[in-house]
This record gives structure tokens, C-alpha cells and sequence, in this order.
């Protein structure tokens, strides 16, 4: 097993796309109200830049249209994790990349739960390989919940109503795969922005699936 270390701000503070690939394999671990600490492997993430982030503009990203009270965090400090609402339900885990002031983020699509499974469990009624499968299920086994932890600092792992988070990271993986984003509408969904990262044949990593309109602009792509 690879060595983990605490992550540094400075280890997150290149282009969210960069960074991505860094955290395959890294471990977030959490405690939510007293409740067993679970530790998450990570084996999918997605990168999503700002506006002015890098030399593409990412027109799939909460902060391609600059500072909102929603995407706030990530414009700041690096390390700090954006928890978001998805479909008015699921909170969805990101750790903040890049300088501050500099919107990025990278979503943690999947993983697998290797420490504190009974609690994850509990929280999500699922077992095995489905506890983390997806972004609002590992939202939902590791606790995290918008909008009490969004903004809460994996770095310092310093409370924040009631919950922990602590990032740890290690040696960069041998083999990844890249690819278009899951279910991002439009050309941000191709492979334009092979932006989504993920650990080859790991059993947790997600089905693809299509956004509206970017089966479309793939084919368009690959016809030009």
C-alpha cells in the first residue's frame, strides 16, 4: 500500500485539471457528529476550472460566469472543500484547486469506503462497491452535507458544525484513464474536456452517461 501524508495547500495549487489525477488513490477521511470516522479512497474525480482558470475557458464549471453566492468557495483557499446541492438533493463533494481568488475544483465522483463502512451504511442504506459509487451517494456515506459543511478545510481539518475532514494524499498512480465528463450538458460533457479521471478497473469508478446535447456535440467534434 502506498504511504499517505497530510495534503498541503500547496500540493492543490495548480490548474484543477492538473491536480485531478494527483488525488486518485488519496484518502479522505471524515468525522460528522460524533459519528465513526470513514475514510474514503478515492478512485473517480472530475476537474472543473473557473473563469480566467487556464487557458480554456470550462463552460461546465459553477464558476464559468465569476463569483456567486453558491460557487464562493471555489474562489478561495485551496484545500477547502465546495459542498453543493445537486438536483435539489445530493451533496456533492469537491476539493478547491488552484490559487486563490482563481475558481477550480475537483469533484469526487467515486470511491471506495475502506474505514468506517457501518457508519457510511447507515447513512445510505447501500453495501459494498455502491457506498461511494457516484458523487451524491459518496456525499452522502461520508457525511457531508450542503450547506452546514460546504467550505470546511481539509487541509487544517479544523471543525466546522460538528464535522472533520482531513485529505491525504499519496505517490501519483502508474496507470490512470481519462475521459469526457459524466452527464455535463453540451460540448463541456466531450472530449474536449477529457477532464474526468478515474483508477482503470476499479469495481466503484461510475457508468458514463451522456449530458443533454453532448452526444451531439461529440459527433459534431468528430466531424468537423
Amino acid at each position: 500500500m502506498t504511504s499517505l501524508r497530510p495534503a498541503t495547500r500547496a500540493d492543490l495549487i495548480g490548474l484543477p485539471a492538473d491536480v485531478a489525477p494527483l488525488l486518485l488513490g488519496a484518502e479522505l477521511i471524515t468525522a460528522v457528529d460524533g459519528d465513526e470516522k470513514v475514510r474514503l479512497r478515492i478512485t473517480e474525480v472530475e476537474a472543473y476550472h473557473g473563469k480566467g482558470t487556464g487557458p480554456v475557458p470550462d463552460p461546465g464549471s459553477h464558476a464559468r460566469m465569476g463569483p456567486t453566492a453558491r460557487n464562493a468557495t471555489m474562489w478561495g483557499e485551496p484545500g477547502h472543500l465546495y459542498v453543493y446541492l445537486s438536483h435539489g438533493i445530493h451533496s456533492c463533494v469537491n476539493v478547491v484547486c488552484g490559487p486563490e481568488g482563481e475558481a477550480g475544483g475537483v469533484l469526487l465522483r467515486a470511491g471506495e469506503i475502506v474505514g468506517g463502512a457501518d457508519a457510511a451504511a447507515a447513512r445510505s442504506g447501500r453495501t459494498g462497491r455502491d457506498l461511494a459509487r457516484g458523487p451524491g451517494r459518496l456525499g452522502q456515506a461520508i457525511g457531508l452535507r450542503h450547506a452546514l459543511h460546504d467550505g470546511i478545510d481539509a487541509i487544517t481539518g479544523i471543525p466546522q458544525n460538528g464535522a472533520t475532514a482531513v485529505l491525504l494524499l499519496g505517490e501519483p498512480l502508474e496507470e490512470i484513464a481519462a475521459g469526457p465528463r459524466v452527464g455535463v450538458a453540451g460540448l463541456a460533457g466531450t472530449d474536449a474536456y477529457p477532464w474526468r479521471f478515474w483508477v482503470p478497473g476499479d469495481r466503484t469508478v461510475s457508468p458514463f452517461r451522456w449530458g443533454r446535447g453532448a452526444a451531439e456535440a461529440a459527433a459534431a467534434r468528430a466531424g468537423r
